[in-house]
């Protein structure tokens, strides 16, 4: 795929293993190592089927990941002291101590989106009632991983492709964002099940795929989750497009 995007904001590899231990259900102290590491290195290969830029940042995680595996895999040393040494307690104090640096950062956030809705300048009244209508709904904004899980969920559940099927359609990520963006027009909310639902097969859903993120990045769609790890659903980004006077 030669359209490669380039995020500028990005959840990183603490990010997504703490994604993993909340959608595993999983004790942050007692993590089943294994488990997460075969989780991790599935997006990792999703990640590099997208071409994605910040797939480096990615791969040092994995090969700590790999290397805590194995430590653990190896029997324990009769000689070494007779203190119990985890091989994942490093990882661990990381993974708390950026957690805790989350939750702080989620705080001045929240006072920051405060102080923003006080609306200081002239604009249109029917564009502010239609912000106001949004606020009142509760919803989570999908995360990068979110995204990427739904993508995994939708390609796993694609049909093999016949081999007696020659004809190749060629799709743009050009061409997909003039697409949504003229259904959200129409539409105002689409599901990414939806979405990847009209797809012809497993090409279509990533170019699909690719331009939704980039929609995201130019700040012209949010993907947005009722609770966490269901649903998606895109919608225009409305306080993006309010006139400023």
């Amino acid at each position: 795929m030669s359209y490669k995007i380039q995020l500028e904001k990005f959840e990183g590899p603490l990010d997504l293993l703490l994604y993993l231990i909340k959608k595993n259900d999983i004790d942050i102290c007692d993590i089943p190592i294994a488990q997460i590491t075969d989780q991790y290195m599935e997006y990792i290969g999703m990640m590099k089927m997208l071409d994605l830029d910040i797939i480096g940042d990615f791969l040092v995680m994995a090969a700590t990941l790999m290397q805590i595996k194995s430590r653990m895999l190896l029997p324990p040393d009769p000689l070494a002291a007779e203190e119990h040494f985890d091989p994942r307690d490093e990882l661990v104090q990381r993974l708390q101590e950026y957690q805790q640096f989350k939750r702080v950062a989620e705080e001045l956030k929240a006072k920051e989106t405060s102080r923003q809705n006080l609306f200081t300048r002239i604009i249109d009244e029917e564009q502010l009632d239609q912000i106001k209508e949004e606020s009142r709904e509760v919803f989570f904004e999908a995360t990068l991983f979110d995204l990427i899980n739904a993508l995994n969920a939708a390609l796993k559940n694609v049909p093999a492709q016949k081999t007696y099927d020659i004809k190749a359609e060629e799709y743009t990520v050009e061409g997909k964002i003039h697409a949504i963006f003229h259904l959200l027009l129409e539409r105002g909310r689409l599901t990414l099940l939806e979405l990847f639902g009209k797809a012809s097969g497993r090409s279509e859903m990533v170019v699909t795929f690719v331009a939704i993120l980039e929609l995201i990045r130019q700040k012209e769609i949010v993907a947005i989750q009722r609770r966490q790890f269901e649903d998606i659903e895109i919608m225009r980004n409305i306080v993006h497009e309010v006139p400023v006077e």
